[in-house]
């Protein structure tokens, strides 16, 4: 049976070391986290920012606009928040509204307060190896590699989902850390082919019951990423078959409990490291 890898209790343990460091500052970091519309999921979101701020003695900010809110409107907010000495990250909560073009917004913001790591400078920045945020999401796996002692070096990694705030950026720090990396996505032929050739495999398609038992390498770790909703019971699921995969992995993170609290957990590291 596979060691669970248990995000929400090593969260707790960052959460704590952030604190540490953030009672050490001449003044407390500051998170401006602007939200539009009334998505539900986002508003939950956000709360939980601000509870994770108030845990590790972070200052949050949180700025409400309507659904209807321009763009102009948007852009004219993260524009005097850039230039607001006090505030050291802005996070805006997506997705947004359909008139916002959210790649103008994440344009918007200064690279030095973008602590989710979605602007194209810091991107790059990531790619050639230069020091900078890493996205949460990735930047949390990689935390519970080294907090469970998993060794990345030469290791055949697999990545199931290409998107550029898990996927792309997951490969490239799997890559800094010399591990040799497949990316496979929903134009992948003999995906099973693959999945089972891995060492690691970290999946994060959005497809609930995509990757089975039979279809991972024994003794891999598998980290399953997607927060699926079953429609059916309201429950939370994960792409991988948690019960067939538990009996072959080394290692495996549950979902709910597994990269969801570390992702919020590098949150409150990126901000710490604005200041």
């Amino acid at each position: 049976m596979a060691v669970i890898i248990d995000g929400k209790k090593l969260a707790e343990k960052i959460y704590a070391e952030v604190a540490l460091e953030t009672a050490k500052l001449p003044r407390r970091p500051c998170l401006a986290a602007v939200l539009v519309g009334d998505d539900p999921a986002s508003h939950i979101y956000v709360r939980n920012k601000e509870g994770d701020c108030k845990k590790c003695g972070i200052e949050s900010r949180r700025y409400d606009l309507p659904a209807d809110t321009p763009q102009e409107r948007l852009l004219a907010l993260i524009d005097e928040l850039n230039h607001d000495d006090s505030v050291d990250g802005i996070l805006v909560q997506l997705p947004l509204p359909k008139q916002i073009d959210e790649n103008a917004v994440i344009q918007a913001i200064s690279p030095d307060k973008d602590v989710d790591a979605f602007h194209p400078l810091n991107v790059g920045k990531m790619v050639t190896g230069e020091p900078v945020f890493w996205p949460c999401t990735p930047a949390g796996i990689m935390e519970m590699f080294r907090e469970y002692g998993i060794s990345l070096d030469g290791k055949n990694c697999v990545v199931v989902g290409r998107s550029n705030i898990v996927g792309k950026p997951m490969g490239l720090l799997l890559l800094r850390a010399n591990a040799t990396v497949t990316y496979c996505h929903s134009h992948t032929a003999s995906l099973a082919a693959l999945t089972r050739q891995a060492d690691i495999l970290v999946v994060a398609a959005g497809r609930p019951g995509l990757i089975t038992g039979d279809m991972i390498k024994p003794g891999a770790v598998v980290i399953d990423v997607a927060m699926n909703r079953n429609p059916d019971t309201g429950k939370l699921t994960g792409d991988v078959v948690f019960d067939e995969a538990e009996k072959i992995a080394s290692f495996i993170t549950p979902v709910p409990g597994g990269v969801g609290p570390m992702t919020r957990a590098m949150l409150m590291k990126n901000i710490l490291h604005s200041v």
